[in-house]
This record gives C-alpha cells, structure tokens and sequence, in this order.
C-alpha cells in the first residue's frame, strides 16, 4: 500500500489496525486454500467483508485473453449461484469493465447512474447499484489477467480500499497459478504443461514448435493493450497472418482490419491511399474520397513493407500517432481517428535508422512491441504441420483425392533450408500435388536445389556441416557480407570464420544467390 493512500484509508476506517489484521488474516487464508474454485469464493468474501459492500465479482481471463469469465460472486453476505458467463474479447456492453481492462486502471465511480453507464454484469437486486470500485489483477509475470470488483448500495468513496484489495487480488492470482501447475499431469514440465498452445488454439496460426509458443505468448500481451505492434522477420514468414491474429482475437475484431503494402504504390498515390484526398487536391480529385485510416478508425491497418515508405510520408504517420489525427491531402482540416497501427518489414528497421532511410522517432513510436517471426528452418517439426496442413487446402482446391505423405518426402522437406519460408512451403507442396499422378507424395514430386540428396541418406558429419553452413550463410547475409561483423556475432575469431567458409565452400556467389531468391520470393 502506497504511502499516499494509507491517510485518506485510515481517516475512513474507524479501527484502521483492526482492518489491518484483518487483512492480514485474509492472505494467510488465501496461501492455505488447496483448490481453486475455494480459493475464488474466499477472494469475493474477502473482499465484500473488508470493504463492507454487499456485492463482490471476480472475473477471470481465459490463456488466449479473448474471453472474459465472472468465476466468483459474493452477495449480501453468501456466494451467488449463477450460470458462468462469458464475455467476449470486445465487451461492447460492458463499457466499465471494458475501460479497466484495455487501460489497465483502476477505475471508481462514486455515483453509479444507470443512464450515463450500462451496468448488465451487475446482478438485480431492490435496490439499485449507486458505487463501484473495479480493480485489475495481476499474475506472477505481471500480466493482466482479470478483474476484481466492489459495489455498494449507498453513495461511498471506495477508492481508498483499492491498493489493498489489489494486492489481495494479485496475491491470489499468484496462488492460483501455482494451483494451477499442481493440478496439471506430473509427468509434464510445469512450464509447458501452463504456457503451451496447441496449433489448434494458437490464434489461427499452425506450429507446436517452442519458436511458435513464444510468438503466442508474445500475442497474448497485445490483445488487451493498444500499443503499436512491428512484427518482424524474413519474406514469406507469415507476418500479415500474425498481424490478423492481433486483430481478430484482440480488443478490436468486430471492426475493420486494412491491409497496406507501402512497398506497393509510389509516394504520391500511398499518400492518397493512406490519408484520402479532398476534392480539388489534383488533377482528376473530382470528389472528396476517404483514406485507409478512415476505413479502419476503430479497428486496424496493417503497413506492410514500412521500411520502404517515403521519409515524407513517415512524418505524416507520425503525427497520426502521436496526435491521433490526420489531414487528408488538400484540406487545411484535421480529424480524428481511431486506429491501431500493426507494422511489418522484411529489413532491420534499427540499420535502416543508422543509415538515414528510417526516422528515428517514428522507429521508436511504433517499436513498442515488437514480434520476431522465427524462420520456417528454426521451427522444427512445423514443417510437417504446415506441409500436412497446405496439402489438404491444396487438394480441396484441385478438387481431387486426398494423399499421403511418404516418411522420405517428410524427411526430405525437413532436410531443406526455405530462404522462402512458409511461402516457399506452400508453393512447393500445390506443385507437388500437379505433379503426383498417384495418391502418395514422394521425394521426386519436390524440387529442392539445397537438398537433392534425402537426409536420412547423408552422414551425421554431412548432416553438422549442412547446418553450420546455413548458419554463416544466415549470419552474413544479415550483416551485408561484412565477415568482421558476422564473425563477431557468432563469437569467433575473423581468421576461424574465413577458415570455415573456405571448409564449407561458401563465397560471395551464394550470398548473392541467397538474396536474389528472397527477392523473387517477395509478393
């Protein structure tokens, strides 16, 4: 409890040491509940008993934040029995608890009017809800994840309660983690057993690969906050799949999601696109026309490509973020938009602010959250899910036959390094498919230039060199040939990095070779 609050507590509470050790009282019970739905019913009692209000609620979020559960009722002094309800990610009707979610406040509201707040998560009682304290609760990583509340009959300041039912609550969300893992199999590692997604309910994405799981969890936390997003990572990852992730799970999937590649358009005309234009703006303007900010106020615009937008343009977007207004071309009036920006690039957009292409301020505007896609090679097993995955849309679509996977087209797919990514896999298997005349996918439908040879053929030292030589090639290509910086990345002499690109067979050739296939592979 913060120093500020302990006076106006204590000048509320006429035995403030009694309520005190009560308090105190409450968290050892808390530490000695042995399952969770006890350990919800205590916190509601608890927190009704040491503000003295009549009604307490206790909302819980669900691992993916996109539903919100009343698990715990506490009224007139006994647990309410009401069938659980589930509230979804947008909670357009419940515009109090929607606030204290997506801004992560403390929200109070001393003279409760049912014409000026809708209050339909409040149960009917005779006489009507006149305060309310809603506070948000916090697990062990300090994570939101769900909402504790208060309510009286009478018009009561109930603030002064809110630092110590908030530590309350996040004590018990601790507690109910650990539960949690104890509930889970023994046999399972408690960090997986509680963290892990399955590809079915990773927010529309495919991969069980750790990789993927971080990327979830990554998503997880922007779902219920409005920062900026930059989802990073090579061509053909699937950042624009990410990016609709974020909007249909997230806070605003009721409203529209636009997608723009600002690689795409010339300045002129993704200025246009972006802001709209009056009429009269140039030549052909013959009528006013709404921009893509317009479009998506509400929901999201996903810029794709935003490391080759215009340094012009970059300005204007900045001014769109911070301010949250915009100018349409030609007009000498600004409005207002609503809009979360969910940003994409192929490049490192850092080297292109240390070179002058990328303004460092709008870098840091939009760098709140990034999210690193990992490449397909990194991910493991993905690759089969993904394969099995695409070969199933891909038959449905030529409308023909299912077909399996022999185990030597797998392990030939998991022997390749994809500079293409989930791209390059998707367009390999849809030819594949052209090419099987029979039901059964075979190594010969493929045609992978890095591994003609199948890898269960190859030797283990075969194998270790493939893979170290994918690594150079990885570390090069990312530090623009520069072998000084590429080898003080991995942690080597410059004289052992020359050795083995010369042991490898590695020059200047494949580099080149390697961009030239990530460009072709670009949309």
């Amino acid at each position: 409890m913060s120093s500020l609050k302990l006076p106006s507590l204590f000048n509320q509470l006429a035995q403030p040491l009694v309520y005190a050790e009560s308090l105190l009282t409450r968290f050892s019970h808390l530490a000695a509940s042995s399952d969770s739905r006890s350990l919800q019913q205590q916190l509601v009692a608890a927190a009704a008993d040491l503000s003295r209000c009549p009604l307490a609620q206790l909302y819980l979020l669900d691992k993916t934040h996109t539903q919100l559960t009343l698990c715990a009722e506490w009224l007139d002094g006994a647990p309410l029995q009401r069938e659980e309800s589930t509230l979804p990610s947008d909670y357009k009707d419940q515009q109090l608890l929607q606030y204290c979610l997506f801004q992560n406040q403390v929200l109070h509201v001393e003279a409760l009017d049912n014409s000026l707040y809708a209050t339909p998560f409040l149960p009917d009682t005779d006489r009507s809800w006149r305060s309310l304290l809603c506070l948000p609760l916090h697990d062990r990583e300090q994570q939101l994840g769900g909402l504790l509340l208060i309510a009286q009959r009478d018009d009561q300041a109930l603030e002064a309660f809110a630092d110590s039912l908030r530590l309350l609550g996040d004590f018990a969300m601790g507690q109910l983690q650990l539960l949690q893992r104890l509930d889970n199999t023994p046999d399972l590692p408690t960090e997986i057993s509680t963290s892990t997604i399955s590809h079915q309910r990773g927010y529309g994405l495919v991969g069980d690969s750790p990789a993927m799981q971080r990327v979830y969890r990554l998503i997880s936390k922007v779902l219920h906050n409005p920062v900026s997003v930059i989802v990073a990572g090579e061509t053909g990852t699937g950042k624009e799949l990410v990016a609709r992730s974020i909007h249909d799970y997230g806070l605003r999937r009721s409203e529209a999601f636009i997608a723009q590649n600002c690689s795409a358009l010339p300045e002129a005309l993704l200025e246009s696109e972006l802001f709209g234009y009056v009429k009269g703006a140039f030549t052909g303007a013959n009528q006013d026309r709404a921009g893509l900010f317009d479009a998506a106020d509400g929901g999201t615009l996903f810029l794709d490509e935003i490391g080759d937008m215009p340094l012009g343009l970059q300005a204007k977007l900045l001014r769109v973020l911070q301010e949250g207004e915009l100018r349409p071309l030609g007009s000498n009036r600004t409005h207002k938009v609503d809009v979360r920006i969910i940003a994409a690039s192929h490049h490192d957009l850092r080297t292109l602010v240390d070179k002058g292409q990328f303004r460092e301020d709008l870098f840091y505007r939009l760098g709140h959250f990034p999210i690193e896609i990992p490449p397909l090679r990194e991910r493991g097993t993905d690759i089969q899910l993904l394969a099995t995955r695409f070969a199933e849309e891909a038959c449905c679509f030529l409308q023909r036959g299912p077909c399996r996977w022999s185990n030597e087209a797998l392990e030939h797919l998991a022997g390749y390094h994809f500079p293409g990514n989930v791209r390059e896999l998707k367009g390999l298997i849809a030819r594949a498919l052209l090419l099987c005349e029979g039901n059964v996918l075979l190594p010969e439908h493929f045609s992978l230039p890095d591994s003609q040879q199948p890898i269960s053929s190859r030797s283990l030292r075969e194998r270790l060199e493939q893979v170290e030589r994918n690594l150079l090639l990885d570390c090069l290509r990312k530090n623009q040939g520069n072998q000084t910086s590429a080898a003080s990345e991995l942690g080597l002499p410059r004289r052992t990095l020359l050795y083995r690109m010369q042991r490898l067979n590695i020059n200047a050739a494949d580099l080149r070779l390697k961009e030239r296939v990530q460009v072709q592979a670009r949309p």
